[in-house]
């Protein structure tokens, strides 16, 4: 038999659980205890099919709610969670919408119809190397269609909008980062003259999402390898799906006006150890049966993501686990201009708009003004 042939045979052994693959506990969140705030409201998740979503949508689905509105652009990710949900709780007043975050009449409809008092905003484009060749896409699905989202919650009168954020809007050196910075801007913007309550939630990866190592790993080791590792020293911060969700839950019970929350990820994971310990996982022995090729980090990608717990100033909350981080300093007036700015050349398929960005995230580096 051929070397490939017996390749594409090889199997994983054993079932791997996501949980394993984490250097400590699980972190624990007594949902019970804090999710009243959601006892018998309207919730509206946008991006509700995808992982972060769907995971969101599920845990709410288990305390309470009055109306979980899903809200998402990809049909068959918004089917698969209807049908879970419907299966799991059969009592559930669900609702699943299928419409896009950048048009604004959708929005309108939406919430003039279903009057959310909770919106949950998971709606973006987070994969890195992809944001990087598609630029233009990242500004107006993350910031636009943020800000389209966020004006129409406070027009309408949500009492709480929470964004989700990432570890890579800190010092960014990706145009995905820079965007999800900038909806942190755009959600303290409106905040200052909304009496929605407007929050975001910053965390690193999350292990077994769409876009995360986890399912390419997976399949490598199925076809028997090699499995792709971009650096031998990568490191990042990992949760699982739940335990990031169970969090900004919670962080939204404390939500005040523009505030950042930053959870928590513990220690560090090398890749690279992550890779081998999968392999294992499966059955197999690393380097002997499945082999662990280093390709080179990709557009965007940094080698050392940021600390998010070195931040000066952070305050602390009720649990260890989530922090308050600083707000961004920025001047309103001028923001209000470069935001429009930016939406129209987006719009425009504009050839340099990390140029444009950058003057609006000055801590930004990407790599046209690193070669200029």
């Amino acid at each position: 038999m051929r070397v490939g042939a017996m390749k594409e045979e090889k199997k994983i052994r054993k079932k791997i659980k996501i949980e394993d693959l984490l250097p400590r506990d699980p972190i624990r969140v007594d949902l019970d205890a804090i999710l009243g705030y959601v006892k018998g409201k309207t919730i509206l998740v946008t991006g509700g099919g995808g992982s972060i979503g769907s995971e969101i949508c599920r845990q709410l689905a288990g305390h309470d709610v009055g109306h979980l509105i899903i809200f998402d652009i990809y049909e068959n990710n918004a089917y698969q969670i209807q049908k879970s949900l419907e299966w799991e709780f059969p009592d559930l007043n669900l609702t699943v919408l299928i419409g896009s975050v950048r048009d604004e009449r959708r929005l309108e409809s939406i919430f003039s119809k279903y009057r959310p008092d909770i919106v949950f905003h998971a709606a973006a484009h987070k994969h890195v190397p992809l944001m990087e060749d598609s630029p233009n896409e990242a500004i107006k699905n993350n910031v636009i269609g943020t800000l389209k989202t966020a004006r129409t919650a406070s027009h309408y009168q949500v009492k709480k909008f929470i964004l989700i954020s990432t570890d890579k809007a800190v010092n960014p050196t990706n145009i995905m980062g820079a965007s999800k910075r900038l909806c942190e801007m755009v959600i303290q913007l409106i905040g200052r003259h909304s009496t929605t309550e407007f929050a975001a939630v910053r965390f690193g990866n999350v292990l077994g999402s769409n876009g995360s190592v986890i399912p390419l790993f997976r399949r490598q080791i199925e076809h028997g390898g090699p499995v792709t590792v971009t650096h031998p020293d990568i490191i990042r911060y990992f949760m699982t799906i739940p335990e990031a969700v169970s969090l900004v839950l919670e962080a939204g019970a404390y939500a005040k006006n523009g505030q950042i929350f930053v959870l928590n990820m513990g220690d560090p994971v090398r890749i690279a150890d992550l890779a081998k310990n999968m392999i294992r996982l499966s059955g197999y022995e690393p380097e002997k049966e499945i082999k662990i090729k280093y390709i080179g980090l990709r557009p965007g990608e940094k080698l050392y993501e940021e600390l998010l717990m070195n931040e000066e100033g952070m305050q602390t909350t009720e649990n260890s686990r989530i922090f308050i981080g600083r707000q961004i300093a920025f001047d309103e007036k001028v923001f209000r201009e470069q935001i429009k700015e930016l939406a129209k050349e987006a719009e425009n398929e504009c050839p340099d708009i990390c140029y444009l960005v950058k003057k609006m995230v000055p801590e930004y580096q990407y790599e046209g003004e690193k070669q200029g």
